[in-house]
């Protein structure tokens, strides 16, 4: 076993522990805490999808968390109050249940980044990261107008939706609801990572001239890849709403794009657990350094000038070394 294996494992077992360490001591708050590491690592490990494996630097994901944060909100609301979204062919009256939930937001997420996608990758470098930011502005802005679902003050959650035969009500219960999907979009990361579409975006990534030399094309390779980082976001999205029990433009705020970035980069780009390791550093900071100080942001930026300067395969890379990505 590699040591960067052997790492992950170590995250993984970390993150499940926390919880229930916290359940035997009765501070169920710290159980909320695991469970925010567990979703943002998930919105995280959707991003490392363009960011790790592609380059794709992108600074509009948070458009794709906070959609999936808004059709989670919308579809519950309309199924707490009985009122119908639509009427027409049929009565819709939205729904409550998580998987429904889930694959809306991921689809919903997926329609949005497709033709964002098929805008933005047609530039690279800065003005990538310019587009991205700019449609990811244009959602933030529709939200704040949008007064049938709280415009600036947000919509609330009333009751936290359902799973079938789960009593997500339970702190544990929702945080392994979380856990179990963190797992299964890291598995399908590695599975992407190490699969011949894998190879193709990391080596566009390198060099797109040898890569379309060859008869790839790296547009098509990076938009899916695109598509598949947004509907994995959009799903966190709907989840931090569930926990929360509110949704807030600011899940589409250009800050939130940023802190995406800042955990994977804490974390290590592209390494399969850096989205993990860069989660619970982050939550830890803004935890400890928070109840210290109200501008604890300024020693967080102090802490990533230093793995930029340093340690640039961030946390993950100085534990393994030069060890394989695992």
């Amino acid at each position: 076993m590699s040591r960067e294996r052997a790492i992950n494992l170590l995250l993984a077992a970390l993150l499940l522990a926390m919880p229930l360490a916290a359940l035997a001591l009765g501070e169920l708050f710290y159980i909320t805490l695991a469970t925010r590491m567990a979703i943002l690592a998930l919105a995280a490990v959707g991003l490392n999808f363009a960011l790790g494996l592609g380059g794709l630097v992108s600074f509009g994901h948070a458009a794709f968390f906070g959609i999936g944060g808004y059709v989670a909100g919308i579809l519950s609301s309309h199924a707490f109050n009985q009122t119908p979204m639509f009427s027409w062919p049929f009565e819709f009256f939205g729904s409550d249940q998580m998987p429904t939930l889930w694959l809306a937001a991921m689809l919903i997420s997926a329609l949005v980044a497709l033709p964002i996608g098929a805008i933005s990758l047609r530039t690279a470098g800065v003005y990538f990261i310019m587009i991205t930011l700019a449609f990811a502005q244009m959602i933030y802005y529709f939200a704040i107008s949008w007064p049938a679902y709280g415009g600036e003050d947000g919509l609330s959650i009333v009751v936290r939706n359902s799973f079938p035969g789960v009593n997500t009500a339970v702190p544990l219960t929702f945080f392994l609801v979380s856990y179990v999907l963190l797992l299964a979009a890291l598995a399908l990361f590695a599975l992407v990572r190490d699969s011949r579409f894998g190879a193709a975006l990391q080596a566009g990534r390198q060099n797109e001239t040898r890569l379309a030399a060859v008869g790839i094309a790296p547009f098509r390779i990076r938009l899916a890849a695109f598509t598949i980082s947004a509907a994995i976001t959009g799903l966190a999205g709907a989840l931090l709403a569930d926990l929360n029990r509110f949704v807030s433009p600011s899940m589409l705020s250009w800050q939130m794009s940023g802190e995406l970035i800042v955990l994977i980069i804490l974390g290590g780009t592209g390494r399969l657990f850096g989205p993990v390791a860069g989660a619970m550093l982050f939550v830890l900071f803004e935890f400890v350094l928070g109840g210290l100080t109200e501008r604890w942001q300024f020693f967080l930026g102090l802490i990533l000038l230093g793995v930029v300067l340093f340690a640039r395969g961030g946390l993950i890379g100085v534990l393994a070394g030069k060890a394989r990505h695992g």
